[in-house]
């Protein structure tokens, strides 16, 4: 059942604009098998901020029977008595949990966290076994910048790798990004960090999600590797623009012998820095000589462009982005980026991070997934470059 608010509606009693701050970005988890669940969830349907009610808990729970018994056939009969079974007594109205988007004012029944994972995952298997799936969801990954970043939080939400996230980056969301974002333009405006959370909780709303809205800066580094005993990550995604904070980042993934990869959208080119396995590696695989973060915060503008480029080899950047360096500023406003490229480094850095957490025996390095060398063309120009 989907539908929108009305007057008339239960357990709807009126429909209302959601007053919601704009950084609101945790959905609200109501039970209501506990009394305090119920009782929030009186006081938000009477306060009229839910536009909309979703309630499809018996296509998820007929969804669970089939996941529980793949090599039976049930009729409709025997499916709702199957789906019965697995309330356990429970009315369907109070199994499971009511979760509350403020952001959008919906509100969504859903299965229980297990049985919800173990549905949404099912088709995973056994590309990911449930064993492998199950450990994944205990790993915490860390995501440093959110432009390019952003696909690969989604995408490891989207295929279960990591349970807890910490996401940093100090920038709102402007029209520019929109070629590469997966947002509305009804985002503008809003804080990466939380459009980012709040893209993660729609896929799954028992992701357990910490935002760093002014990014990695020299008092906030220590914060967002954690500090705790229990608050460490397991492994890092470094997607940030800022030089020092790509340094500061990885001399604090050495410390803490954490895994580092990083996507730097221009043919594919993916970097696999297992600072767990070898915790004397030379940052960005010694490209960057002995430089440390400290050095990088004295650069001239100048300076800072030829290390970067050193990093990422500029003998093998791709033409476009060869052509590029010498007019930003000029005739472009900043680094060309496309959507295509930002999703292929998605999936490169989710499948290369599942493999990582799992133990897999990969070795650091630096990989190329280029289609243009992979699937090429003839020698035809393209339309509207020079012949």
């Amino acid at each position: 059942m989907i539908h929108s608010a009305t007057p008339d509606d239960d357990p709807c009693t009126r429909l209302e604009p959601a007053r919601t701050p704009q950084d609101t970005f945790r959905p609200l988890l109501l039970k209501l098998m506990e009394a305090e669940g119920r009782a929030a969830l009186t006081a938000l349907l009477e306060s009229g901020a839910v536009r909309e009610v979703h309630d499809r808990i018996d296509d998820q729970l007929e969804e669970l029977v089939r996941c529980l018994r793949p090599g039976e056939s049930p009729d409709a009969q025997a499916l709702t008595a199957a789906a019965t079974e697995l309330c356990a007594g429970v009315p369907r109205r109070r199994y499971g949990t009511w979760v509350w988007y403020p952001w959008s004012g919906r509100l969504v029944h859903l299965l229980p966290a297990e049985e919800f994972r173990l549905v949404r995952t099912d088709r995973n298997r056994d590309k990911i076994t449930r064993v492998q799936q199950e450990a994944l969801l205990g790993r915490r990954i860390g995501v440093l910048g959110l432009s390019v970043g952003n696909s690969a939080a989604l995408t490891c939400a989207m295929e279960g790798v990591g349970g807890s996230f910490r996401l940093a980056d100090f920038d709102r969301l402007g029209l520019s990004n929109l070629n590469r974002l997966r947002a509305g333009v009804h985002d503008l405006g809003v804080e990466k960090t939380v459009l980012c959370a709040r893209q993660m909780y729609e896929i799954d709303p028992y992701l357990d999600i910490e935002i760093h809205r002014d990014g990695v800066t020299p008092e906030t580094v220590e914060a967002f590797f954690g500090t705790g005993p229990d608050a460490g990550l397991d492994l890092l995604i470094e997607e940030c623009d800022t030089l020092w904070a790509k340094f500061a980042a990885r001399e604090h993934a050495r410390d803490r012998r954490i895994p580092v990869l990083m996507d730097a959208n221009d043919r594919g080119l993916l970097d696999v820095e297992r600072f767990d396995l070898e915790p004397d590696r030379p940052l960005f695989h010694g490209r960057a000589g002995e430089s440390t973060a400290a050095d990088v915060r004295a650069l001239d503008p100048a300076q800072s462009l030829d290390l970067l480029l050193r990093i990422v080899d500029a003998d093998r950047l791709s033409p476009a982005m060869t052509d590029a360096i010498g007019r930003i500023g000029r005739t472009l406003s900043s680094w060309p980026q496309l959507a295509s490229g930002i999703m292929l480094g998605a999936a490169l850095v989710t499948d290369t991070a599942r493999r990582i957490l799992l133990g897999a025996p990969l070795p650091s390095g630096r990989h190329y997934a280029d289609l243009e060398a992979l699937i090429p063309a003839d020698h035809a120009p393209l339309l509207g470059t020079a012949p």
